[in-house]
């Protein structure tokens, strides 16, 4: 599955979610709301590319707290490690940056221990009982009362947390966050002396895909995503039980049987370079990124 970690492919897969996130704002905002969309389509993508050009761990944490920061009215970029926090940058600067390089610990932050261990979003009252005392000061000096608390995953791992304040644009801080998680992985292999690795081949790149492959890759993502949010919605406590016996399968086979022949027959039919979006998006949005909650007699991703 060597495309899915393509920077230029990731790049088009969160651009795609950001304009579906958006979509009812612009309809309803009409002309006005189709040039905001649009300049935030800017900023976006001008942000996740400087993202994934970030040569070190200092570099990236500074570079989202600047990018969460546009869509918020302040933003940090904590490390995790263990039971600790690290304060690693600041948006804006003055007298905050000082505070770059304090910890907070987890245990006296609930609301930050909670995005580790959920691994999802958390907005939290701006209380020191929730979120450590500085970060409830910078949210209070912003005349914010909320702390909006994103997770940035690297497999296996939450090594980072996004923090904004004031007026949040959460979909995109999101976004922000997911991006990052690629270039986090990256650079902390080769902080650890592993060298950067080659993110995808050549032949396999993005770029390189026919624009109608193109396509294809985007509405699958989009149907797999819509289908299993559509579970969320429709059968939660059949998805809170089958997770909690580590069955989700059995909770819902009808279903999940029904959207893989639909995903099997409009997708992978079509396109030799088609991935398993469904089986991505059921592993991480039912599962909570455990393939193994999916149960015994889940048949595994289409081939």
């Amino acid at each position: 599955m060597a495309l899915s970690a393509n920077p230029a492919f990731l790049r088009a897969m969160l651009e795609e979610r950001f304009a579906l996130l958006v979509a009812d704002v612009e309809r309803e905002a009409g002309e006005a709301g189709k040039y905001a969309r649009q300049e935030c389509a800017n900023q976006l993508n001008q942000s996740v590319r400087l993202l994934w050009q970030a040569a070190d761990l200092a570099e990236l944490a500074g570079t989202l707290a600047d990018a969460a920061a546009q869509f918020a009215g302040g933003g940090a970029v904590l490390s995790v490690a263990g039971l600790m926090a690290k304060i690693e940058a600041v948006r804006p600067g003055g007298d905050a940056s000082r505070a770059a390089g304090g910890r907070v610990a987890l245990a006296s932050a609930p609301a930050l221990a909670a995005a580790i261990e959920s691994r999802e979003p958390v907005i939290a009252a701006a209380l020191e009982s929730e979120v450590s005392e500085t970060l409830a000061a910078w949210a209070a000096a912003a005349g914010g009362d909320r702390v909006a608390v994103f997770p940035v995953t690297a497999q296996p791992e939450v090594p980072a947390l996004v923090c904004a304040w004031g007026s949040v644009e959460a979909a995109a801080v999101e976004l922000l966050a997911q991006a990052a998680g690629v270039q986090w992985q990256r650079l902390a292999r080769a902080a650890a002396g592993g060298g950067l690795v080659s993110i995808a081949p050549a032949e396999d790149s993005w770029e390189n895909l026919p624009a109608r492959e193109q396509r294809l890759h985007l509405r699958a993502q989009r149907f797999a995503r819509v289908r299993v949010s559509q579970w969320r919605l429709r059968f939660g406590a059949s998805v809170r039980a089958g997770r909690a016996q580590s069955d989700i399968y059995r909770e819902l086979a009808p279903q999940i049987d029904e959207a893989r022949e639909s995903f099997r027959n409009d997708f992978f039919a079509q396109c030799p370079s088609m991935i398993d979006y469904l089986h991505v998006e059921m592993v991480h949005s039912l599962a909570k990124d455990d393939a193994q909650r999916l149960g015994k007699d889940y048949p595994g991703p289409l081939l």
